[in-house]
């Protein structure tokens, strides 16, 4: 199995076919890959950020889990490539192949360049103004990921990680928060009707602007240091019953009430 990394070079330098061949977990970030022939190789969490992957031949490679941020990928050939939680963020995709590639639940931001006229947005990949409407995300780690505008009503979002994800604008009525961490995020302007917010770390979030009547559930949820309340939201989040508003938070073991009460 080649996995030394200057026998890969190597190989790919001397235009040597790699098909099939197993590169679980290889670093080769920042390396000139131009017209590499990968097809059907196996790249699960391999590390090609920033590598230069023009034109090559990726097709059918699994590329589960790995990086390609900031990687140059114009013209590469990606027709039905396993791109499952891939990483994108700042990708060059100009003019690739992506004819039946698999991207659900790729992390894109807006830097990312895709190919003209890709329908990107309703792929299943994670970014900017995204179609993830009842997706089930609830096992994907999405701290700090962007997704700004992205359409996220009723999505499954329990237990997920949402650390200082850029949420302004989402619409996230009726989506499933209970016990996500969203410590330092941003819902300015977010749309959060009818949502579960059960258990939730709301912590730092700022929720200037947000939109909202009532949620499903706030039992539990922190809402310390939280940023944008005005007097109505944190009237409105008062009149949930009681019990809820007297639930402790797993986490950091205060009540809801506690944490939306001004000294």
């Amino acid at each position: 199995m080649l996995q030394n990394v200057n026998e890969v070079l190597t190989a790919i330098k001397s235009g040597i076919s790699l098909p099939k061949k197993d590169f679980y977990q290889i670093n080769l970030s920042g390396y000139d890959l131009r017209e590499a022939n990968l097809q059907t190789a196996i790249l699960i969490r391999a590390n090609l950020r920033s590598a230069n992957l023009s034109a090559a031949n990726l097709q059918q490679a699994d590329l589960r889990s790995s990086d390609l941020s900031l990687a140059i990928l114009r013209q590469a050939n990606l027709q039905g490539a396993y791109l499952y939680r891939v990483d994108l963020s700042g990708a060059d995709l100009s003019g690739a192949n992506l004819t039946d590639a698999k991207l659900q639940g790729a992390r894109y931001d807006s830097y990312t360049i895709f190919p003209e006229n890709f329908v990107y947005k309703s792929s299943g990949a994670i970014g900017p103004s995204a179609s993830l409407n009842g997706a089930p995300l609830n096992t994907a780690n999405l701290k700090k990921a962007d997704l700004q505008n992205a359409n996220l009503m009723g999505a499954y979002l329990g237990g997920t990680n949402l650390t200082m994800a850029n949420l302004e604008g989402a619409r996230l009525v009726q989506a499933d928060l209970r016990k996500a961490t969203l410590t330092g995020a941003s819902l300015r302007r977010a749309r959060l009707n009818g949502a579960n917010l059960a258990g939730a770390d709301l912590r730092a979030v700022n929720f200037s602007e947000a939109d909202f009547e009532q949620f499903e559930s706030i039992a539990g949820a922190d809402f310390s240091m939280a940023q944008g309340l005005t007097d109505a939201m944190r009237s409105r989040l008062l009149k949930h019953p009681q019990s809820q508003l007297e639930t402790r938070n797993s986490f950091t073991l205060k009540t809801t009430i506690a944490t939306l009460t001004i000294d």
